[in-house]
């Protein structure tokens, strides 16, 4: 496998004549490279009056490897071919090492260039790139791999600080120029002292290279993307180059990038992949006019809990999302699933600005925002199953085109309710960014040592929190049903035809005094039963049984009671777990129960004897097997939908 490694550019904020002065000074060994243990010139050759000047090294260099690797190639040293290419009217010096030992087995190939900065020529910039590829290393191959893949990078880390060293050592000496290449003074070679005006022009503070995208700097990496490795910052670099060569879209700025990079543990060909789908998806979505183009429905502008607000104490901007006060059904059934993904993608796009935008404020890399998020309120009724597919498809969306853009999310005040959520939701959410989630409960939340105030500063914490800063996020509240569109039809018979719901639900109609029950067969303890279920014609009553009894197998639909049959007459005990509840038309009833225990557990549902007309139903359930579900929760109370408490 051939292993690449290419640099940023780094900067010397020196003119290149006397950088190639203190590079000069390395030669025969450099006390900062204990490797090199001679350096051997065996060809030098000037041109065009010393204008360029072509030198070809032997270099002897120990071998850093455990013993027995040493044991088994059977060296201590080996011996690298380097080529210089200076040209002083050109300003610029090209360096090219080969292997010379084994060179059969192994092939390593570097090439370094220093040269003039294109837009301040007293700076110097320097970048490097490297090949090696292990063909046959006495079966060896991958160590060797790793082994010169690290040896590099800590060779290269240290490629800066031996020129600074150098220049110093000039400075020391008095030299601080060196008279540029001309025409007219092909002997221009002499150093002279100068600390003054020489030197503050060498240093003067001139913009670094342009951000046209196009050039990668390491005081640019500093500033705007952090810390980052030499094979990390060279990935950046292949990276990029990669996406100019193949993608047709607009290559992104380095901050996009490195997201895409880090959310692909740095792999280039994944990256590539998982980025290219993306700018495809932008085109298609219009995705970067949206903070121009998208205007916020008035329904949203007024119901939905959430904004932005100030920033965490590492800078990150935050949002704060009143998700327990937050009428999902009717947001979705005012606005549409594909108007709420619209909003979500323009709050992410708002984030990318304001990430940028703190970076400049703070003076530091500023790459992902924060995420607050208040369930006060959240009850069973945030359990609809659109509502919850429709958050999964935006989870979806929002990993794959805006990954890593998440440094931290703060949950607080989560009920008993909420683990349930959790486990249905957590299982689409990306493990890397599972981790990024921390948990406030209760009224600790606020506490200095273990609560919130240890990611968001005191006077930033929301006065719905217990804080004392003022806020714009409102409550949200019930979205009053005038405003939901349209979604059944009343047929000539009296029937109503039901949304689909994306297929999610299934229907059935009842006559009155007629009952219908669905038995779930449960094997594994401490699992979740889950339903949900809409009342569309009349009222119905529900109800939730358990028996040790085996009942049949999961999902068996029974149009008479199980209770009422001839085996159930004597000997047998059932319970009711959820006390009846009386359900009107067009209400919906979300709920769970943790089955503690082995056995059947039975969903019941009747019209009432007195209904003066069939009553119509759309039910879901499902089963969270004890393994994913992390809660601990008793029985927890049938509760109504948004759509239900606004009919009371």
């Amino acid at each position: 496998m051939v292993q690449k490694y290419e640099s940023p550019v780094r900067i010397y904020k020196y003119p290149f004549e006397l950088v190639v002065a203190a590079y000069e000074r390395r030669f025969p060994v450099c006390p900062q490279m204990p490797i090199v243990l001679d350096c051997e010139v065996i060809e030098d050759n000037v041109f065009d009056n010393g204008a360029r000047r072509e030198t070809k090294r032997r270099c002897r260099i120990a071998v850093e490897a455990p013993y027995l690797i040493k044991k088994i190639i059977g060296v201590d040293v080996v011996y690298f071919i380097q080529k210089n290419f200076l040209d002083m009217k050109a300003r610029t010096l090209s360096i090219e090492a080969t292997n010379e030992s084994f060179a059969t087995r192994v092939e390593i190939f570097e090439k370094c260039r220093y040269f003039a900065h294109p837009e301040n020529p007293d700076w110097t910039c320097f970048d490097q790139t490297a090949r090696l590829d292990i063909k046959n290393f006495f079966g060896i191959e991958h160590t060797m791999e790793k082994m010169g893949m690290k040896q590099y990078t800590q060779t290269t880390l240290k490629g800066k600080e031996i020129i600074e060293y150098f220049v110093e050592e000039l400075r020391q000496e008095g030299i601080t120029h060196v008279d540029r290449w001309s025409e007219s003074d092909v002997t221009a070679t002499s150093t002279t002292a100068n600390n003054t005006s020489s030197t503050n022009t060498a240093m003067s503070e001139k913009p670094p290279l342009s951000r046209d995208n196009s050039i990668l700097d390491a005081d640019y990496i500093a500033k705007h993307l952090g810390q980052l490795t030499p094979l990390q910052e060279s990935n950046l670099v292949q990276f990029r180059k990669r996406l100019e060569e193949t993608t047709e879209h607009p290559v992104p700025d380095y901050q996009t990038l490195l997201r895409f990079l880090r959310a692909r543990d740095f792999s280039i060909d994944k990256a590539t992949g998982l980025l290219q789908e993306s700018l495809q998806w932008r085109k298609e979505h219009r995705i970067d006019d949206i903070l121009g183009e998208y205007k916020t429905p008035a329904v949203v502008e007024k119901y939905f809990p959430g904004g932005w607000h100030h920033h965490d104490k590492d800078g990150r901007p935050l949002y704060i999302l009143r998700l327990g006060t937050m009428d999902v059904k009717g947001l979705l059934k005012s606005v549409g699933e594909d108007e709420l993904l619209k909003l979500t993608l323009h709050i992410c796009e708002q984030g990318l600005k304001l990430m940028k935008e703190a970076t400049q404020v703070f003076g530091k890399p500023i790459w992902n925002w924060c995420l607050l998020v208040d369930l006060d309120g959240l009850s069973m009724r945030h359990l609809w199953r659109p509502g919850v597919k429709a958050l999964l498809r935006i989870i979806e969306t929002v990993e794959t085109n805006y990954p890593e853009t998440m440094g931290r999310v703060l949950i607080v005040r989560a009920p008993r309710v909420f683990p349930v959520l959790w486990t249905i939701v957590s299982a689409f959410i990306d493990e890397n960014t599972r981790s990024k989630f921390l948990f406030f409960g209760g009224p600790d939340c606020l506490n200095a040592e273990d609560g919130i105030e240890q990611y968001v500063h005191t006077d930033k914490i929301p006065s719905f929190l217990g804080g004392s800063c003022s806020t714009l996020i409102h409550e949200g509240g019930l979205v009053p049903k005038h405003l939901y569109k349209s979604e059944s039809i009343e047929g000539s018979n009296g029937a109503v035809q039901a949304p689909d719901h994306h297929g999610l639900y299934k229907s059935v109609d009842l006559k009155p005094g007629q009952l219908f029950e669905l038995i779930i067969r449960n094997t594994d303890p401490k699992s979740v039963l889950t339903w949900d279920f809409e009342v569309l014609k009349h009222d119905t009553l529900f109800a939730v049984y358990h028996t040790d009894q085996e009942l049949g197998a999961r999902g068996i639909d029974n149009f008479s009671s199980v209770f009422d049959s001839p085996e159930f007459k004597e000997g047998v005990s059932y319970k009711k777990i959820e006390q009846s509840v009386k359900c009107r038309p067009k209400e919906g009833v979300q709920g769970s129960h943790e089955m503690a225990t082995i056995g059947s557990y039975v969903l019941q549902w009747m019209c009432p004897p007195s209904a003066d007309g069939p009553a119509q139903l759309m039910y879901f359930h499902e089963v969270l097997s004890s393994a994913n579900y992390k809660g601990s929760m008793t029985s927890l109370q049938s509760g109504f939908s948004s759509n239900s408490l606004q009919s009371r």
